[in-house]
């Protein structure tokens, strides 16, 4: 199965940007997406930013990530 994940655009370096994916910052390729800036939300597969996307649907898919990893990790038994 693959994921995309959203994240914040919080620095950059030529094609190369500091992302922070609900806490994490990874180092991600950024040369996919036009005129990247920082505080922009862009959507992240496998290192490589692959589109912008707004916050509101940014912080609600982390919210579902979120709600998603808590309940699978209950007793289920």
């Amino acid at each position: 199965m693959c994921v995309a994940v959203p994240g914040r655009i919080v620095s950059l370096d030529g094609p190369r940007a500091r992302v922070d994916l609900g806490g994490n910052v990874l180092d991600v390729d950024v040369s996919l997406i036009e005129k990247p800036e920082e505080g922009e939300w862009v959507v992240v597969h496998a290192g490589f930013a692959l589109e912008k996307v707004d916050e509101s649907a940014a912080r609600e898919t982390l919210r579902l990530v979120r709600d998603l990893a808590t309940a699978g990790s209950g007793d289920e038994s």
